[in-house]
């Protein structure tokens, strides 16, 4: 990202793209971990062999919700806060949609575009974000979703 990417000019990158990450892979333990957290232990994602057998997919899948909670830590490896920010706050997500399973070992990445920018005051900018997971080798992607965040100076 320019130098001149701040607070004050991030209303002159609306409807340009911010970058995309490097893949990352999504691994079976990332998956056991987050249905151990969530409680979500769905044989689809955690029971590798009855996957084998059952599965349309042929091995277990990463939870929709899993991969959408990387999305932020991807958009902070990005860079997509802008200089000048003080504190980001998540302020919601819209449009969410699940179109590819992720299978365990496959790898994503997070291109992202800069929706908006809405001013709120003096001191805090409501910024959206287009942003696509793709997956490693194949055309459609993991998911779409828009994400809101409070920047604050």
């Amino acid at each position: 990202m320019t130098a001149r990417y701040s607070l004050d000019t991030v209303a002159d990158f609306v409807s340009q793209e911010i970058g995309v990450t490097d893949w990352q892979a999504v691994e079976q333990a990332t998956i056991d971990q987050f249905a151990s957290a969530t409680g979500d232990r769905q044989w689809i994602h955690v029971d590798v062999e009855r996957c084998r057998q059952e599965s349309p997919f042929g091995g277990p899948i990463a939870h929709g919700f899993l991969l959408l909670s990387l999305l932020a830590p991807m958009q902070m490896r990005l860079g997509l806060m802008p200089s000048g920010v003080s504190r980001a706050i998540n302020a919601g997500l819209g449009e969410v949609k699940f179109q590819s399973p992720v299978l365990a070992g496959e790898s994503v990445r997070l291109r992202v575009t800069l929706a908006s920018v809405e001013p709120k005051g003096a001191d805090r900018v409501l910024m959206v974000t287009r942003n696509v997971l793709e997956v490693q080798g194949k055309d459609k992607p993991a998911l779409t979703a828009s994400m809101a965040a409070m920047l604050y100076r």
